[in-house]
């Protein structure tokens, strides 16, 4: 027996993942047990479940590989501080102490971490170290259904690289293209997201989801300003407009001037039609750079099945659009496609490209175990907890939860859902999820403001059963991983009168736009989730039960967290979240709870508990 345990931290989204002869284990992000949003500490309750959960001390382990290799990371921030010189002087003196501190010496950093799991640990040359794209392309490539396929990766930077292309034969992985900082569709999204007034790292996706309420206006001012980009989808950027080579900010005052107004204040400046524009422009910008890179390396290299990872793989309305191309006959997402996945990747990649061990590949499904390889709990261990805390609860079989929670939500209650393994990544998949109605057409407005405490504009994702997709949306592949955006099926979308159409952008937030309005965005999309029996059975069962009473096979899915907050992990958590929101319902496991049943002394104001993102 072989394991491998695989690290990611110090940047953002810390994580660990365990492998035991090749077989993905468990993995999860640290943000879950710290409370910490993108956690970038060493992840030590990741490490500690993983082994817990593999009944291994750290000493039995037989390799740890950290997902990048520091000493690269370095050398690109001396030769970027020194090409830039003297700019950026500020942000160089604040860097260098943490790295001649830490993390140029990471493998003793590392070691001195990963001894406090263990006393009995004590060979530092059980540490190795992958390089971060190769992370991403591993974490791509391993766990997908295909013995041959192209791999691109796409993110803000790693050592060097921003963009990569491979190939992946059995259990052999070739880089064959690399795009280098700064130069990178990763940071250029970022830096709008930062001039819209969003975390850079964190709202991202929101950049996503304003998108469709604007018009992509200042698309030719990007393209003529902002990036040379070639027909096959390599790009150049003008560094002239961009600040996070040498500053402590993303853009300058050239960026502002370019587009007429200044960086966006969050807490003072409300968003407007401007900002919509600005969003849908560089949405638009970043599917047509992603479109070409995809045709380019399809037509070249000829192999019909692509791998996607990197934080830029989960802009799922990029992905939607290389899929209806049909330049591959089959893509694959790394579900964990940012950081935290860097870590499974860098485990699988020593598993199979150091160990040179064999591939064994079941088709048509992934390694991935539906990305749920985090911590679950037993139906004892929650009714001790929710007992600790002082809950009201009651017990039911299996059937009659099914049937009770499909009843409550066709009665439009909204419902906390805490099942099974924790997923693992960005996205709630029907394990640590809030569910609702998608027919109720005030369900996304109450869900935004009372239960998530978040922008009113926000999408919900639906998640439907994988055998009815095609009869509500326009996809007719999987999407088990909510990476995908496709269309609601034109017989079902409510059209825009002309008056509706004239309204501005947030406006039309409140236009019935289709028969599952919960879940159709303004421009009538929705990223869909494909809900398999295989892989959560009572998900499936419960979402079926709906169909059943409603005749609609899907429900609503966001994450079981408010604005702010990391997905919960723990029943505690859980139960903290149900309690300071407007939830109506939790379910733990077998266990159901009623707010109006619950100690209102227990009720928490958990509107301000966590910071913005």
């Amino acid at each position: 027996m072989t394991s491998i345990l695989g690290i990611s931290a110090f940047y953002h989204d810390s994580a660990a993942a365990m492998i035991i002869d090749g077989e993905i284990i468990s993995a999860a992000q640290e943000e879950r047990f710290s409370r910490k949003k993108h956690d970038p500490r060493y992840p030590f309750n990741a490490v500690k479940y993983v082994l817990k959960n593999s009944n291994l001390k750290l000493s039995e382990v037989d390799h740890i590989v950290f997902f990048e290799k520091p000493f690269l990371k370095f050398e690109r921030l001396l030769e970027t501080y020194l090409a830039f010189a003297p700019k950026g002087f500020t942000s160089f003196s604040m860097s260098m102490p943490i790295w001649l501190r830490e993390k140029l010496f990471q493998k003793k950093f590392l070691f001195d971490n990963l001894k406090q799991h263990d006393e009995n640990f004590k060979d530092i040359n059980k540490i190795n170290f992958s390089e971060h794209h190769f992370s991403h392309a591993a974490s791509a490539f391993y766990p997908s259904p295909f013995d041959e396929a192209i791999i691109v990766t796409l993110d803000g930077v790693g050592e060097w690289a921003t963009t990569t292309v491979a190939v992946g034969k059995g259990n052999k992985i070739s880089m064959l293209k690399e795009i280098h900082f700064p130069h990178s569709i990763g940071l250029l999204y970022s830096a709008f997201t930062y001039y819209t007034g969003f975390k850079v790292n964190s709202g991202e996706y929101k950049v996503m989801g304003l998108a469709p309420y604007g018009k992509p206006k200042y698309k030719d001012i990007i393209k003529k300003e902002l990036i040379d980009l070639k027909d096959d989808g390599s790009f150049r950027l003008n560094m002239k407009y961009f600040n996070y080579t040498t500053g402590l900010t993303m853009t300058n005052e050239k960026f502002s001037k370019l587009f007429g107004e200044k960086v966006r204040n969050p807490e003072k400046d409300l968003l407007t039609q401007f900002h919509m524009d600005i969003a849908a422009s560089i949405q638009e910008v970043t599917e047509e750079i992603v479109l070409r890179l995809t045709k380019s390396v399809s037509k070249e290299l000829n192999i019909k099945n692509l791998c996607m990872a990197g934080g830029v793989a989960l802009n799922c309305v990029a992905n939607g659009k290389i899929l209806k191309s049909d330049t591959f006959k089959n893509i694959w997402f790394q579900p964990a496609a940012g950081d935290a996945g860097g870590s499974l990747g860098a485990a699988l990649a020593f598993w199979y490209q150091e160990l040179k061990n064999k591939r064994k590949i079941v088709s048509n499904r992934d390694q991935m175990k539906g990305s749920y390889l985090g911590p679950s709990f037993k139906n004892e261990e929650v009714e001790n907890i929710l007992k600790s805390l002082g809950a009201k609860y009651e017990k039911f079989s299996e059937e009659n939860l099914i049937n009770t929670v499909a009843n409550e939500l066709k009665n439009e209650k909204t419902v906390g859902w805490f099942q099974g393994r924790m997923e693992f990544g960005p996205r709630a998949l029907g394990a640590r999820s809030i569910i609702a109605d998608p027919r109720s057409d005030k369900m996304q407005k109450e869900l935004n403001l009372k239960v998530k405490f978040r922008e009113s504009f926000r999408p919900f994702a639906p998640s439907v059963l994988k055998e009815d997709v095609n009869e509500w949306f326009d996809l007719n592949s999987d999407s088990p991983y909510m990476l995908l955006v496709a269309e609601v099926k034109k017989n079902i979308q409510v059209p825009m009168n002309e008056n509706d159409q004239k309204l501005f952008g947030i406006d039309k937030l409140n236009i019935k736009r289709s028969s599952i309005p919960a879940v159709t965005h303004v421009d009538y999309s929705a990223r869909i989730q494909t809900v398999h029996q295989e892989t959560n059975p009572r998900y499936y069962k419960l979402i079926k039960k709906f169909k059943d009473i409603t005749g609609c096979p899907l429900l609503v899915n966001t994450s079981f967290n408010v604005r702010g907050e990391p997905i919960v992990c723990s029943i505690e958590d859980s139960f903290r979240c149900f309690m300071g929101t407007n939830l109506d319902i939790l379910v733990c496991e077998n266990f159901i709870l009623l707010k109006e049943k619950q100690n209102q002394k227990l009720l928490q104001d958990y509107k301000n508990k966590f910071e913005k993102d």
